[in-house]
């Protein structure tokens, strides 16, 4: 059956591969046709992802992208790309009056900076072939603030804006923007962060959600969608991912 869904003859770019969404959404892609190129700062968990890919072709790279030798090395030799998913990111959890230099540094460097940075070295070294798809992520968190997540959603709010400006630029080579924003997901970030919402325990916290709380499955099919030509008329959008929660909180 033919179906516009598949990523065959797409080369596609995803970086916080070594875990969480950003493995399933590399694993995914793969049983779907693609080709990968995955990196993460993690050596070991980068080669289990790569172990789990499916088809032939693909490529990893250990890379720190918030180190500029690094992340222009790697954006140097990789192959023209159909697809950039920007999955790395960091949540550091700090109450307004305790940020400092470090902290702003380190959650705008990995959530922000590196994307923005990653998709300029992309563009002028002309390695996102015409019709690309970028992916970014954000959070709920934006419109759903927390005690201690200042910069986190700042980090996150900046991605959002910055995808549609970006949206507008690469429009002449049919190249899309779209923000992919879930709510709780059940990856290992989950268990670091679950105790620090309003709600008095994770199990009622988890009881905000209509449709339980999400999978890297639910996430990395979004992806799909958006990264294939299924999507082909979408671009400058947000895509909130999250059971429900947004209508019944």
């Amino acid at each position: 059956m033919s179906t516009p869904f598949h990523l065959h003859n797409k080369t596609i770019l995803v970086t916080g591969a070594s875990s969480g969404i950003g493995r399933q959404i590399a694993i995914s892609s793969s049983s779907m046709g693609a080709k990968l190129v995955i990196t993460g700062r993690d050596e070991k968990r980068l080669d289990e992802t790569y172990s789990l890919l499916q088809g032939e072709g693909h490529s990893k790279f250990t890379c720190d992208l918030i180190d500029e030798n690094q992340r222009n090395h790697l954006l140097d030799i990789i192959p023209s790309i159909d697809g950039f998913v920007h999955s790395a990111g960091v949540v550091l959890p700090v109450p307004v009056k305790f940020i400092a230099e470090k902290h702003l540094r380190q959650v705008m460097g990995v959530n922000f900076e590196s994307a923005v940075l990653s998709v300029a070295r992309l563009l002028k070294n002309k390695k996102l072939n015409d019709r690309s798809s970028l992916i970014f992520f954000s959070s709920i968190s934006v419109n759903y603030p927390y005690a201690g997540g200042a910069l986190y959603t700042a980090s996150k709010g900046a991605i959002e804006a910055y995808s549609k400006n970006l949206a507008i630029e690469i429009l002449p080579k049919k190249m899309r923007s779209n923000v992919i924003v879930p709510a709780m997901v059940k990856t290992p970030l989950y268990e670091e962060t679950k105790t620090q919402s309003m709600y008095r325990s994770p199990e009622e916290y988890e009881s905000k959600y209509p449709l339980g709380l999400g999978a890297p499955e639910d996430v990395a099919n979004a992806a799909i969608y958006l990264l294939s030509d299924a999507s082909q008329w979408v671009t400058g959008t947000n895509l909130i991912l999250d059971g429900g929660f947004s209508i019944v909180k």
